[in-house]
């Protein structure tokens, strides 16, 4: 198989391999594969990783960005209305980008970090709106041609979002990499069937500043030890990978356990970061969790595999869902990013190995009981049965917020407006969860809006604070 390396400077936490999909869909339960881009970060190829229909999908898109790039914003009299048909594309590409990642290639791109591969041609007659559009539907880097200079210039994104692939040594010479570096910070480099160690040194060594990294391929054969030797300068990558090689590859990266039976201690906390509990990995836990997306881990007192919701293997009554899984800084323990639901029909799916959860977590479990069945005279019921009185408390409180001053005021004021948002996304469906992926999706974006008032919401609230 290859080897690709890629390194973040601002993803310092996992040093595991990943993979990279060239063949193979990024997420394939029907093949033991549907969580490999669990270990953080994974790169695809949009023309050749899935099936036609879905790279239809992904030429969609690319055609959406070319009706933007071809509008006209400079004649004077269509260009106030030629902005907003350009604006109007960039959404709809977007959404498309969205949907294409999300739904057709099911990756999570608000917790995973995901490059896509785009070809030059494609972004330069899109005049780089594709790869914008790519970014801020939540890709975190594009991953270009590295002898394409014109085609990484004309990306128009930040250089910390741009990987310049080398297809050579070769080709990667010391003029090439210094004439991509002003666009990309992550240069790299396909290394030959012979090369070693020694010509890793020799072409980190072209790439001088510390705050920019080198992605090496290699296209030999190379089993877990090899990868553990390239992680050592830096992290890894395998393209298309098996659960089971991609498994043994990082538990060959990690240190060796301080524990006499091996096992490696993990945190296992929900996406706001709060921790369920302690378990235990090991390898064959660690491949299982990766061939299934499930939260599997490995009994203490007799080896077993225990995977969360299985009754028959101890697991207990919550299964879970992987999302992710972390390597420390330390390199000997892991942390595993879960969502948990009971699978014994119980509404417990707040609880941790402590306990029942503080805080907002807390109060979101109580109001997910109260919409199931409140007691008599609830006046969460009541914000339930009336959206009308629910939207105008949201308004009404929203507006405190706004006007509070003392330091108590404004603490009692926003515990208010989360109290009533958080009604109003139960009786959505929406989880806390939920909205955190936003965020962290909204945090990949490079186009930002100006962030104006909208005059029209304004009068809306007026007219409903005027009722009272």
């Amino acid at each position: 198989f290859i080897i690709q390396h890629i390194a973040y400077a601002n993803n310092k936490m996992s040093s595991l391999p990943f993979p990279i999909f060239v063949q193979n869909k990024p997420v394939d339960p029907d093949n033991k594969r549907a969580a490999l881009a669990a270990v953080g970060q994974c790169r695809f190829y949009p023309a050749t990783c899935s099936s036609p229909s879905d790279y239809a999908a992904f030429q969609a898109v690319c055609a959406k960005n070319k009706e933007q790039a071809l509008v006209d914003t400079d004649t004077p009299e269509t260009k106030d209305e030629n902005k907003k048909l350009k604006k109007k594309y960039m959404k709809q590409g977007v959404a498309m980008a969205s949907k294409y990642l999300r739904q057709t290639l099911k990756l999570d791109v608000s917790i995973i970090s995901v490059q896509v591969v785009l070809e030059g041609s494609d972004v330069l007659e899109t005049d780089g709106c594709l790869a914008a559009c790519m970014l801020d539907a939540g890709c975190a880097a594009i991953v270009v041609d590295g002898l394409n200079v014109a085609a990484l210039d004309a990306a128009k994104v930040p250089r910390e979002r741009i990987v310049a692939h080398f297809s050579s040594e070769a080709a990667a010479t010391s003029d090439a990499i210094k004439a991509a570096l002003p666009f990309a910070s992550c240069i790299s480099v396909e290394l030959s069937n012979n090369s070693s160690l020694e010509a890793v040194d020799t072409v980190l060594s072209l790439v001088t500043e510390k705050s920019d990294t080198v992605s090496f391929q290699l296209t030999t054969p190379a089993d877990a030890e090899f990868v553990a030797q390239i992680s050592k300068k830096a992290s890894v990558g395998l393209v298309d990978p098996s659960a089971e090689s991609l498994g043994s590859s990082c538990v060959a990266c990690m240190k060796s356990s301080d524990r006499q039976d091996g096992l490696y201690a993990t945190v296992v906390c929900t996406r706001t970061s709060e921790a369920l509990g302690l378990e235990y990995s090991s390898k064959d836990s660690i491949i299982a969790a990766l061939e299934s997306g499930a939260g599997i881990y490995c009994s203490r007192s007799d080896g077993a595999l225990c995977r969360k919701g299985d009754e028959t293997s101890g697991g207990g009554t919550k299964a879970q869902t992987l999302h992710r899984l972390d390597l420390d800084f330390h390199g000997d323990a892991l942390r595993f990013t879960v969502t948990q639901s009971s699978s014994a029909g119980a509404d417990d799916d707040d609880e941790t190995a402590w306990g029942k959860p503080t805080g907002i977590r807390h109060l979101e479990a109580t109001l997910k009981d109260r919409l199931a069945s409140a007691p008599e005279g609830s006046y969460t019921k009541r914000l339930f049965d009336d959206p009308d009185l629910l939207r105008d408390k949201l308004v009404e409180e929203a507006q405190e917020l706004a006007e509070a001053e003392e330091f108590d005021d404004v603490a009692g004021e926003l515990a208010d407006v989360m109290y009533f948002a958080l009604a109003r996304t139960t009786k959505a469906g929406v989880r806390m969860e939920d909205g955190v992926a936003e965020l962290d999706r909204r945090t990949r974006k490079v186009t930002r809006r100006k962030g104006d008032s909208k005059a029209f919401r304004i009068a809306a609230g007026n007219a409903i604070l005027g009722k009272k």
